[in-house]
């Protein structure tokens, strides 16, 4: 462990030199993800380059770093709290390693359709939250865009929790999901998204599950054929900065990282929505089957005692948030 913080430090130190300007010089930016090239979380990160680049006059440079190049997903968060100046496309089931309470955020079955986070977002709650993921060391360029509906594909149909008892899923070292396919009688095992192909071909695991748009660029329909339509997680995604560089960059650099993420934010959550059936159209003719008759109700009560799982959440989280998305 001592080793590990050790080269994550040397890491952040490393990507942090060379970028730190107070002047008129050239700010670069690295941002990082675990995804393929073709999904719409990278599509929107790059909107969300050109157009920093654009409105900036060549001065801030954010450059997209795909498919783990710059290390896990939980690594490059270590990097960002040290102090690298490099952003990541994670979500608030990792952030909750940081601030506990951010992880209801990426709970089961939450929501039903990602349009219902806007309460949640605007409200008193959500505020604090975001002072508390500040003083963690975070600083969240983006929150919210729409990654896609997480579900499940196997070798076999899951309609109902008794098709997950027993089955070995591929989940990421997140205790969020974790906790949730436990609740549904699976036995989850975390391996690298970057693993996950070869994990599915060699029999490690005999399931995964990820939104659509992350199934394809995986290539994982070649291993497994059937897709069945969970929905567990309604995913939304994060661009965290650290916060100590975020707050030393010019105010004008700050506002429009802020206005520029949200405005790439809504584009991912367009890419997602708009990408859809295209996805779908593209899995059915590579020979994969799409399963709809699941049994959401089922999984949904299966799924309740996660809310049960997390003793550093603050008390009656579940029920304050639960307010606030029925308000």
């Amino acid at each position: 462990m001592i080793r590990r913080r050790t080269i994550l430090a040397a890491s952040a130190a490393t990507l942090a030199a060379p970028a730190f300007v107070h002047g008129q010089g050239t700010i670069n930016i690295r941002m990082a993800h675990s995804l393929s090239t073709t999904e719409p979380a990278h599509l929107a990160a790059l909107f969300f380059a050109k157009n920093v680049l654009e409105r900036s006059n060549g001065r801030v440079r954010i450059e997209v770093f795909p498919g783990e190049q710059l290390g896990s997903g939980k690594d490059v968060n270590e990097m960002i709290r040290a102090g690298a100046n490099v952003m990541n496309v994670t979500d608030f089931g990792y952030l909750a390693d940081f601030v506990p309470d951010a992880g209801i955020i990426n709970g089961p079955y939450l929501v039903q359709r990602h349009d219902q986070f806007g309460k949640l977002f605007a409200s008193d709650w959500y505020k604090d939250l975001d002072r508390r993921i500040q003083q963690a060391g975070f600083r969240l360029i983006m929150a919210g865009g729409f990654f896609g509906a997480r579900h499940m594909i196997a070798d076999k149909p899951i309609r109902t929790p008794a098709d997950t008892a027993g089955l070995t899923v591929r989940v990421p070292p997140n205790t969020m999901w974790l906790e949730t396919f436990k609740a549904m009688g699976a036995r989850p095992a975390t391996v690298q998204w970057s693993e996950v192909y070869n994990a599915l071909s060699q029999g490690v695991v005999q399931a995964a599950e990820a939104p659509y748009g992350s199934l394809w660029g995986a290539r994982l329909h070649e291993v497994k054929k059937v897709i069945s339509t969970t929905a567990h997680f309604i995913a939304t995604t994060t661009w965290p900065i650290n916060n100590g560089y975020f707050s030393r960059l010019p105010r004008e650099v700050q506002d429009m990282l802020i206005e520029e993420g949200a405005k790439g934010g809504a584009e991912q959550t367009r890419l997602t929505n708009a990408m859809e059936e295209d996805f779908i159209a593209r899995f059915k003719a590579a020979g994969a089957t799409i399963v709809t008759d699941v049994d959401l109700a089922a999984f949904q009560r299966a799924t309740v005692p996660v809310y049960a799982a997390f003793p550093r959440w603050t008390p009656n989280l579940h029920q304050t948030v639960s307010r606030i998305l029925a308000s």
